[in-house]
């Protein structure tokens, strides 16, 4: 099987040529909200790993305070 001949160092984007990649960022700067899934998941995992501890300490008081 013949080996692929590859191109290394250029890449071209017609998104990043027309301008949508920045408009995107952009966007995703100003509101505060990634527009990628992953993005989206990572912030919404960083809040909720900052929650736990007072979730935590406010369900252990409950326990023992009712």
């Amino acid at each position: 099987m013949p080996r692929r001949r590859r191109t290394y160092g250029f890449s071209f984007s017609w998104k990043r040529a027309v301008g949508i990649s920045a408009a995107k960022g952009r966007i995703a700067r100003k509101t505060g909200i990634p527009l990628t899934r992953q993005g989206r998941q990572r912030k919404v995992g960083r809040a909720a790993g900052c929650m736990a501890l007072p979730l935590a300490l406010a369900a252990a008081a409950l326990a023992l305070f009712s």
